[in-house]
């Protein structure tokens, strides 16, 4: 009777501004044979330390940090070591997110609210060199990029919609007017296809034009 061959475990990097949360994920990953977490980071820069000194199989990193966030870390592991394999764990929903990490060459993207066997499922696939994207997160990325394209001064006058501005204050605040700024925000409406400003609002977060 032949022995079964041992499991060669997957060496993961943490990256998590949030120690609860990286000690809940270090926990449920440990007990697991297919994983061994070698390193644990705070903030993106230890993360970047860490991932050149270990050079972890995968790596999960939040994206959401105090100073260098998970974007630009991932941006800098990507120069670094081009085949690196992230998964993005993200609380954040925002299409603009998703697009973004995707581009730069994410493996995954993970929120916060799966259950631990869709991150099980996700980290073993990314290390078997695979792509991991649930299917609400690439449904996500169709509606984004599908999305309505503002003109830079359109962005401006979504930004200032969004804090009340009347079409004179608007005017005044962009040195254009209030006629011209009627006209802008009239624009927003067509292309967000919202009814009024508030909806204009709502329809700019939800594509990821404005962060909350």
């Amino acid at each position: 009777m032949s022995t079964p061959e041992p499991i060669t475990p997957l060496r993961l990097l943490l990256i998590d501004d949030h120690s609860v949360m990286r000690a809940g994920l270090a926990n449920m990953l440990n007990v697991r044979p297919e994983f061994e977490v070698v390193a644990e980071a705070g903030d993106g820069e230890t993360g970047l330390e860490l991932h050149q000194q270990y050079a972890p199989d995968v790596t999960l990193l939040d994206i959401t940090m105090p100073g260098i966030g998970g974007i630009q870390c991932l941006k800098r592991i990507r120069e670094r070591t081009s085949d690196a394999k992230v998964i993005i764990l993200s609380s954040s929903e925002i299409e603009a997110d998703m697009h973004q990490v995707m581009a730069l060459g994410a493996s995954g993207y993970i929120t916060k609210s799966a259950l631990p066997a869709e991150l099980v499922s996700a980290i073993l696939a990314v290390g078997r060199g695979e792509r991991s994207f649930a299917n609400h997160i690439l449904r996500k990325l169709e509606n984004y990029s599908n999305a309505p394209t503002l003109t830079p001064r359109e962005t401006e006058v979504l930004h200032l919609l969004r804090k009340g501005m009347s079409n004179p204050d608007i005017g005044m605040t962009l040195q254009i007017t209030p006629r011209t700024a009627k006209a802008h925000v009239a624009a927003i409406l067509v292309k967000l296809e919202a009814h009024d400003r508030a909806a204009a609002v709502a329809r700019g977060f939800e594509l990821g034009l404005l962060r909350p």
